[in-house]
């Protein structure tokens, strides 16, 4: 394993960082603690064969090891590991994606231990690398709409193979340990809860991915033991594989995975959603270099360095992710915002901000160079997460990327209203008033307390609006006292367009 994550199309697209022995070792000798006993062990994606070499050495009374792969060279070193182990091992070469598995994973011959290392790479990934080494096309969460568009679809490849392994055992006895991201882990914890499938113990041991694979990404190794009509309901997560005790205990709860159960219970009267505040997301350009700009006097810079004159009134005072994360409420940059709503026509521009459209038009190329399909079809210089919501005066901010929670105030600059970039969630507000109120509302404790009960916060974007959105303001304004202020504002808010 080389010390630093290669940034190949070949190993970017099979995944192909190989698992060391010495963490194979230790993985697997945790399988035999917890007393799992199979009589066949598979690895769809053996590589080099450490994991097979390790599972050889600690289950001698196995009757059955497969190892399969695409790589015939990882072949050809796996079974060179192999041989020293004196024990068969029957390695086959194939493709996944278009393997026979469940002509090999027979019940007769179990119960099996599905083991290994599965890529950790997304479907969206290979698709920009234009891979085949892909499952079918498929949108695994279900999303709808501009979801599935944008990303929100996107899933990693090693998600789609660890629940294509339960799917082989199908309620049958058996187990399925793999290395793989702590957040893939949770997915399919939840996939296995919400289906209601024979899970007898669920358990997450955190490894250092970034000692062993070179990756900056929380991982772990995932161990399900799986029994017809066992219905564990939690999951363990240790520290380490050496840890004896696990540090928490995940539990599914209204449909999410819950950090805190305790915490979680004591303020569940709290869960959502609102039907008066609307949690919405910035504006999505995907062209800074272009629509973003420095004030220089009477004029602006772009990233390009050039610098222009342009009409203001498409242009408005903007707050990135890292302002509001670091809780600045000032802008020092403009974004241009071409229309009021998605999919408006923008060639009204060309008349009313004839440099505006001149600047733009100047810049085609840079938009029509947007790999994003939600701009297909749009007309020219399109945006998204645009609304009347966008031009409230005033908004309460917290950015998705940050690893706190940090609601931001924040009001005009220079008479305009702010905006904000897409990684940026925000509730609009009709006045200083109430963005005072829903400020105090999220700064509470109790808020704190109902978010940090179920944000996972190893993730790249731990803050999200289906999480945001699970909170009731309205409960939450109730248990605070507050319900006649929360009561104002909502009669307020039925003669206005925030």
């Amino acid at each position: 394993m080389p010390s630093r994550l290669l940034k190949t199309n070949a190993i970017t697209e099979f995944g192909d960082f190989q698992t060391p022995l010495s963490l194979a070792r230790n993985a697997v000798r945790v399988l035999r603690a917890l007393a799992i006993r199979p009589r066949a062990i598979l690895e769809p994606t053996c590589g080099r064969g450490a994991f097979l070499a390790a599972a050889a050495a600690k289950f001698p009374h196995v009757r059955t090891i497969v190892g399969v792969d695409i790589n015939g060279e990882h072949l050809d070193a796996a079974a060179s590991v192999l041989r020293r182990s004196r024990r068969r091992v029957d390695l086959l070469r194939g493709d996944f994606f278009r393997f026979d598995w469940q002509s090999l994973v027979t019940k007769e011959n179990g119960p099996w231990l599905i083991v290994g290392n599965p890529p950790w790479v997304t479907n969206a990934t290979l698709g920009a690398i234009a891979s085949d080494n892909v499952p079918k096309k498929s949108n695994l969460h279900g999303a709808r709409g501009i979801d599935a568009i944008t990303g929100k679809s996107n899933f990693d490849i090693s998600e789609w193979m660890i629940l294509r392994y339960l799917d082989w055992l199908d309620g049958a006895p058996g187990a399925v340990a793999v290395l793989c991201k702590t957040m893939v882990a949770r997915k399919v914890l939840r996939y296995v809860w919400g289906m209601d499938a024979g899970l007898r113990s669920a358990r997450i041991y955190k490894i250092d991915s970034l000692a062993h694979f070179g990756a900056a990404v929380d991982a772990c190794f995932l161990v399900l033991e799986l029994e017809p009509r066992a219905r564990a309901a939690c999951c363990d997560v240790y520290d380490s594989l050496e840890a004896l005790e696990p540090i928490e205990t995940l539990r599914l709860a209204h449909g999410h995975i819950i950090t805190d159960i305790a915490t979680f219970d004591r303020h569940r009267h709290l869960l959502g959603p609102d039907n008066r505040y609307v949690w919405r997301s910035g504006i999505k350009h995907d062209c800074a270099k272009v629509m973003e700009l420095t004030p220089i006097g009477d004029r602006y810079r772009n990233a390009l360095g050039e610098l222009v004159a342009l009409e203001g009134q498409f242009l408005f005072p903007l707050l990135k992710t890292s302002d509001i994360g670091n809780g600045r409420s000032e802008p020092r940059v403009a974004v241009i915002v071409t229309q009021r709503r998605v999919g408006e026509d923008t060639d009204s521009i060309r008349s009313s901000a004839p440099k505006t459209w001149a600047y733009l038009a100047r810049h085609a190329t840079r938009f029509d160079k947007r790999g994003s399909a939600i701009y297909r079809g749009k007309p020219s210089f399109s945006i998204f997460g645009v609304g009347p919501y966008t031009f409230a005066p005033w908004k309460v901010a917290i950015s998705a990327l940050y690893k706190r929670l940090q609601f931001v105030k924040v009001g005009p600059s220079h008479g305009r209203p702010v905006v904000f970039d897409d990684t940026v969630y925000f509730l609009p507000c009709a006045s200083e008033d109430e963005a005072s109120f829903i400020e105090t509302l999220l700064t509470s404790e109790l808020t704190h307390a109902f978010f940090h009960s179920m944000i996972h916060w190893d993730v790249k974007r731990p803050i999200t609006i289906d999480i945001l959105k699970r909170l009731s303001l309205r409960k939450l304004a109730s248990t605070l006292g507050l319900a006649a202020t929360y009561d104002r504002f909502q009669r307020a808010a039925e003669t206005s367009h925030v």
